[in-house]
């Protein structure tokens, strides 16, 4: 039987049998592998961060009430390098850069790129209250598939593709019946490092998510500040703008990876229809 959105099979076969349940005590952050150094449970951390932001002297005492939730709520997956599953850890721990120095903590992440019937691609400005990349612009959806088993499934990148509906409505207000599961194209995947600030950062194996839908938008302004529809020429002029540091505009890291290496090629397959043609899932794509 075929692997739905609605009926999900008890066990995933690609997990080894010593894998860790799905649903494990979020208190402890689980590796396959290796044990992690001893860090405080889910709740003491959330006590401290919410009794710190009351008080003032902590360093994440300004962070954003959703923000905090997110980062300690979220599950992301921990996978090598060659994008195998080893464990699991909050987003908290998986955007510390000196985690991600000192443990090379890898997480899976995905990156949509939405095109409307005109195959204008839809952009966003983040959040000012996002911890990592305040005031980006950036393309549609940037986020992570959770640690949770409609979003473990490997085949088709189809726990990919879940994670990225359930962000699209999260982040953008667009509905699920928009952006249907099977019109989501996976056409590459790509591993990069980049530092946010002196304490926040990514390292991710990212999925490049190709969809062309007319799509009703309602951004979530906990997520989204702006948001914009550009064609070809735009996006080159956004491009020449954030290289001359002008209007203070600035481009995700990750953004700006897939425009310098991918996007314009498969921009193109947009305009011909023939996006699928530049699929490459076997290849994972080092850059720096």
């Amino acid at each position: 039987m075929s692997l739905s959105t609605t009926r999900l099979p008890q066990t995933l076969s690609f997990l080894p049998k010593s894998h860790p349940p799905l649903f494990p005590s979020p208190a402890t952050p689980t590796y396959l592998f290796s044990k992690p150094p001893a860090f405080p449970s889910l709740s003491a951390r959330l006590s401290l961060s919410f009794h710190s932001s009351t008080m003032g002297d902590a360093p994440d005492a300004g962070m954003d009430a959703v923000q905090r939730r997110l980062m300690f709520e979220d599950e992301c997956i921990l996978v090598d390098e060659n994008d195998r599953v080893v464990g699991h850890d909050t987003k908290y721990n998986c955007h510390l850069m000196e985690k991600i120095e000192s443990e090379n903590l890898l997480h899976r992440a995905f990156s949509v790129f939405l095109f409307n019937s005109k195959h204008e691609l839809l952009l966003q400005q983040r959040s000012a209250t996002k911890v990592t990349f305040p005031l980006v612009w950036t393309n549609t959806c940037c986020s992570h598939p959770l640690y949770r088993e409609s979003e473990l499934i490997d085949e088709n990148s189809l726990g990919v593709r879940n994670a990225a509906q359930r962000k699209l409505l999260d982040e953008l207000g667009i509905p699920a019946e928009d952006v249907p599961v099977d019109q989501f194209i996976p056409l590459g995947r790509m591993l990069y490092k980049a530092p946010s600030d002196g304490k926040w950062g990514e390292h991710e194996l990212d999925y490049l998510l190709f969809t062309v839908r007319d799509v009703n938008v309602h951004p979530n302004p906990d997520e989204v500040a702006d948001i914009k529809y550009v064609n070809q020429e735009q996006l080159k002029e956004l491009l020449r703008k954030a290289d001359a540091g002008e209007e203070g505009l600035k481009l995700s890291p990750w953004f700006r990876l897939v425009v310098d290496n991918f996007l314009f090629k498969w921009w193109d397959h947009v305009e011909k229809n023939t996006i699928k043609e530049a699929a490459d899932m076997k290849t994972i794509h080092r850059l720096t």
